[in-house]
């Protein structure tokens, strides 16, 4: 009788109490990666903006480096609005998109959380 107890906490010599804590690990894992990702994509957008609109030095090896990963991280957005200014295209457009991957990234904890 003792041991039918025991077996019916187990499913596969596992207790549900421990695959219930490594799921939640799992996911608190997947929650940090996610936000170190969005929020670094968030802070290349905003660095290129300052860099731009501080007007640095375009043939800087810091400056060519957070251009070239900032334009695809922009996901579109490099063109939404058409100012005279350039660097006010790059202000309201890769602000535009820092945002975005703010309010993205918000959004994907909160589901991830809500499987927990």
């Amino acid at each position: 009788m003792a041991e039918d107890v025991s077996m019916g906490a187990h499913e596969g010599g596992v207790r549900r109490a421990d695959l219930r804590r490594a799921w939640v690990r799992a996911v608190g894992v997947l929650i940090t990666a996610v936000r170190l990702v969005g929020n670094a994509c968030a802070a290349l957008l905003a660095i290129h903006v300052v860099l731009t609109v501080g007007s640095a030095n375009p043939e800087n090896g810091i400056t060519r480096f957070v251009a070239s990963w900032a334009d695809p991280l922009a996901l579109g957005f490099q063109d939404l609005f058409m100012p005279d200014d350039p660097k006010a295209a790059v202000l309201v457009n890769y602000g535009i998109a820092a945002l975005f991957w703010l309010l993205a990234t918000s959004l994907a904890i909160k589901i991830l959380r809500a499987l927990i």
